[in-house]
């Protein structure tokens, strides 16, 4: 292996999404070392961090019917029932919900967290308090999916937190997704709902980190998983 494949299989890939951002933290530390050394130096560590904040590492995918992946990198927050925005259309019974809270360290690209079709893209604005809070769901601006297949009608939020500002969404209604596709991004600091049909036990717990596309949230066959196929995406 050359040295240059060896550098390009070390760096992680930045999602096109935060080229700008870089471009612009690129430009300004330029400009504010011109005037004062010390600034490019603090600069070139924030633009570091922006590189480092659109990171998007490819996942391995757990693939097996049933299975339910979680969408993001993150904290789980909260876990329990609670009603679907009245946006997604999901009706008004209680849902089994889990909620990851991504803080400005994490990977902010969002993976699809079941194979299926997107039925319903709805985008509400909100206001933009402390995603870790339990009212966010309800206040936060937000944007839901509702994705569905043979087995399950499953409902995922993108919700923007204190000072995220931009939820992007890659997807639209009618698309087919696989588990693990990148479906969307949230700048800077947020939170991701998933709603799971009643009655499922989620295979997690409060206060643990989770990887998008590969930590393994709920079996809605309720069995023992078994042999699982992965692919990387």
């Amino acid at each position: 292996m050359s040295l240059a494949d060896s550098i390009s299989k070390t760096l992680v890939p930045i999602h096109k999404e935060g080229y700008p951002f870089i471009a612009i933290a690129a430009v300004l530390t330029i400009i504010l070392g011109w005037f004062w050394s010390p600034l490019f130096w603090i600069g070139l560590f924030l633009t570091g961090w922006v590189c480092y904040f659109f990171r998007d590492p490819p996942r391995v995918t757990p693939v097996k019917d049933g299975l339910i992946v979680s969408p993001a990198d993150g904290t789980v927050c909260l876990m329990g029932s609670a009603i679907p925005p009245r946006e997604l259309d999901m009706g008004d019974q209680p849902m089994m919900r889990v909620c990851i809270f991504m803080d400005v360290f994490n990977c902010h690209v969002n993976r699809a967290p079941m194979a299926g079709r997107i039925t319903r893209v709805a985008y509400k604005a909100g206001k933009f308090v402390n995603a870790e809070l339990d009212k966010a769901s309800e206040h936060n601006e937000r944007n839901g999916l509702i994705i569905e297949n043979d087995n399950a009608r499953i409902g995922v939020v993108q919700i923007a937190g204190l000072v995220a500002r931009r939820i992007v969404c890659f997807v639209k209604e009618g698309e087919n997704i696989s588990a693990g596709d990148r479906f969307g991004l949230i700048r800077f600091g947020s939170r991701l709902d998933v709603y799971l049909p009643q009655g499922t036990k989620p295979q997690i717990a409060l206060g643990q980190t989770m990887i998008a596309g590969e930590s393994i949230l709920a079996n809605l066959k309720d069995e023992e998983a078994g042999d699982i196929v992965a692919r990387v995406s």
